[in-house]
């Protein structure tokens, strides 16, 4: 069978057959398709020649990324071990102390102000996750002032503050002892007049020891000394007061009702005792006592981590927009040196996307270098700083692992300007500055 051929080339070419036509196409279409996509090897193994061409350039260029990622890595690293430490190192003094008090804003005109009752101690033991709770008031005594018997404190008195309190204070405000011993329910049923003297007090004083029962003058009355303040976390105006049983002061001073009344808590129970004990005291009107109960715990590490992020994430901000604008530079410097070179690729058929995407390759892969040290130095830094001074490191995971692609992505917004001002460049204008 004979195969009719085609008309003549009118170049003067051979002669097509439609079955040689329809072998032809495929291969012309999967030509261009080659032309206008490059492969994606190529392209990385180009930007990767691109980039590693010069170097020292580009250990500079990424240098100002590995810097910025490490300070942020390491900032927000360090913020977060801080808020760490802090957390674990939360005063339970502060965190288990609720202290509930009369409300002198609460009554109206012409009503009597509301006034703790002394049982107040016995109704909130009730209350479960109350580990100590006691009184404690400040007396007016006048004019009268605090002196040492044996005039050792230079023969004048002393303006020191005098307080009451119940046995239960001492547990409850977590007193320590420095000598001597407390006053307990004995004494506050006899109202003996015996007296804790806080630490400062006590220096003012000049007494140090109560072996001898030394004795102090509070106006015109003589109290034993029997014991001395080394220490109070609750409530620090004790270490510089003068301190009697309630029994004591109710005879001498008057004392109608405590001031205040102290409670120590479980860990995590004291906003519960702050909604019940006001209801424990006065069933029939809480509303006229007022509580002072600490920040739950959760809520005081959440604020000081975003106080120290939002710090540290500004820092970190500033460093990485300096990496950003280093790698805009480098990369406009290097398509400005590389003219001819984009004007060749551009004659030999390299249409503008392909030089836009070859150059935000590139810096892109500066980009993640720079991300990927400055990872590793944030990570060094913030677990070496934790290892001096023996802290606990805490790092977010997603922070070390995004911190790459955030480079990354620093490098391709960087590259942006740079590779559009490459894919500008005509072929003639770039062969002619040649």
């Amino acid at each position: 069978m004979v195969t009719q051929a085609g008309p003549p080339d009118p170049t003067g070419g051979p002669s097509t057959s439609p079955g040689a036509e329809s072998s032809s196409t495929p291969t012309r279409s999967r030509r261009r398709r080659l032309r206008s996509r490059p492969a994606v090897r190529d392209l990385l193994d180009e930007a990767l020649a691109g980039v590693a061409a010069r170097p020292t350039r580009l250990i500079l260029t990424t240098l100002g990324t590995v810097l910025g990622v490490a300070a942020l890595v390491g900032t927000v690293g360090l913020g977060q071990t801080a808020a760490g430490q802090i957390t674990q190192r939360f005063d339970l003094a502060a965190a288990t102390r609720v202290v509930v008090q009369p409300d002198d804003k609460g009554g109206q005109e012409g009503e009597a102000a509301t006034q703790l009752p002394w049982d107040a101690p016995d109704r909130i033991k009730r209350l479960n996750g109350v580990e100590a709770v006691g009184t404690v008031s400040s007396l007016h005594i006048g004019d009268d002032l605090v002196e040492n018997v044996t005039g050792l404190d230079g023969g004048t008195g002393k303006a020191l503050q005098v307080m009451a309190g119940s046995s239960g204070l001492w547990d409850a405000v977590r007193a320590v002892l420095r000598t001597g011993r407390f006053f307990d329910d004995g004494h506050d049923r006899r109202a003996d007049k015996v007296v804790v003297l806080g630490k400062h007090a006590a220096e003012r004083l000049g007494i140090n020891r109560v072996d001898s029962q030394p004795a102090v003058f509070i106006g015109d009355e003589p109290y034993t000394v029997i014991g001395i303040l080394d220490s109070v976390t609750g409530r620090a105006e004790l270490n510089d007061a003068v301190i009697m049983p309630n029994g004591t002061a109710k005879q001498a001073y008057d004392l109608e009702s405590p001031d205040a009344v102290e409670i120590r808590t479980a860990v995590g129970a004291a906003q519960l005792i702050a909604e019940q004990a006001p209801i424990a005291i006065e069933p029939n009107n809480p509303s006229t006592l007022t509580v002072d109960a600490p920040p739950k715990q959760g809520a005081v590490r959440k604020g000081v981590e975003s106080d120290l992020n939002a710090l540290f994430l500004l820092l970190g901000a500033v460093a990485l927009l300096v990496g950003g604008l280093g790698i805009a530079n480098v990369t406009l410097l290097s398509v400005l040196e590389r003219i001819s070179e984009i004007g060749l690729r551009r004659a030999l058929g390299a249409a503008r996307r392909h030089i836009a995407v070859q150059f935000l390759v590139e810096s892109v892969i500066v980009g993640f270098l720079g991300g990927l040290l400055g990872t590793a130095v944030g990570v060094i830094l913030t677990v070496g700083v934790s290892w001096v001074r023996d802290w606990t490191p805490i790092l977010d995971n997603r922070l070390a692992f995004g911190s790459p692609l955030l480079g990354a992505f620093i490098g391709l917004v960087a590259g942006t300007y740079p590779a559009w001002k490459a894919s500008a460049i005509q072929p003639i204008t770039a062969l002619r500055g040649t």
